[in-house]
């Protein structure tokens, strides 16, 4: 099989592209807008596990790159099995103080690029009848929270576009999974090392490697959407009726960290 994985060059992406490889034996295209790193990790990846692996240089965040890359698998005669739409980007900013363009890119790249990209290869999975689909949402699509409301909403889309296409798809055998992670155990939050490893006792962060074991492994079995965590999971009714009086004290403490 062969698996084409967005935002492949490191994170959560490279660790996709590792355990297929690993794990599953499946033949990789790896697509990422960082060509250096891109290529180290095909050969790397290609090396150690005896696969295919094909580097293809993309920014996914311009309007027709949905289009160009699928456009680019049918000249050169590749068929996608699995699809892993993990590309995505992160900023916490006062939304009127935000560039347009940087709205524009998140949405470009969580919104349009998965949902076309998603559209093409589906539609000859569903075809054949046969294919695998994962998306990458988060549990901040239940939450209004201000310095994020550009991504949350993005992730929403995610979410919920993918539950709805598990029923269009599951009578075709084509299975779509959405995973809505809390925290994931990398530097991004800063966070000291006592507490990473905290949160991550207490299941509300989860290490990379661990999510993508268990995100890989609802995909291959079907399963239409997972938040990893009990307490994650528990939470999430939680998240969707949060007072407002709690929103507004977190955007008085947060206000001074956003850019």
């Amino acid at each position: 099989m062969l698996a084409l994985v967005t935002g492949a060059s490191s994170g959560i992406g490279l660790q996709y592209a590792t355990q297929l490889a690993r794990d599953y034996h499946c033949d990789l295209l790896l697509v990422s807008n960082q060509q250096k790193e891109l290529d180290e990790v095909a050969a790397d990846l290609a090396e150690k596990y005896g696969v295919k692996t094909i580097a293809h240089f993309a920014d996914l965040s311009l309007n027709d790159a949905a289009e160009n890359l699928y456009a680019w698998c049918k000249e050169n005669n590749l068929q996608v099995d699995i699809l892993i739409n993990n590309a995505g980007v992160f900023f916490f900013n006062d939304y009127c103080s935000t560039d347009i363009r940087r709205i524009e890119l998140m949405l470009q790249l969580h919104v349009m690029t998965v949902a076309k990209l998603t559209r093409l290869f589906a539609a000859d999975m569903k075809e054949r009848r046969n294919g695998y689909i994962l998306n990458m949402s988060s549990m901040s699509a239940w939450m209004a929270m201000p310095g994020i409301q550009t991504y949350n909403a993005s992730k929403a889309f995610i979410y919920n576009f993918s539950k709805s296409l598990w029923y269009e798809l599951k009578p075709y055998n084509v299975h779509i999974t959405v995973m809505a992670p809390g925290a994931v155990d990398t530097g991004l939050f800063g966070l000291a090392p006592n507490l990473r490893k905290l949160a991550v006792a207490l299941t509300v962060s989860i290490p990379p490697e661990k999510l993508v074991k268990r995100a890989l492994k609802k995909m291959f079995k079907g399963k239409k959407a997972d938040t990893p965590g009990v307490i994650n999971w528990l939470s999430t009714p939680l998240l969707k009726h949060t007072p407002d009086w709690l929103l507004l004290f977190a955007q008085k403490k947060l206000t001074p960290f956003m850019h």
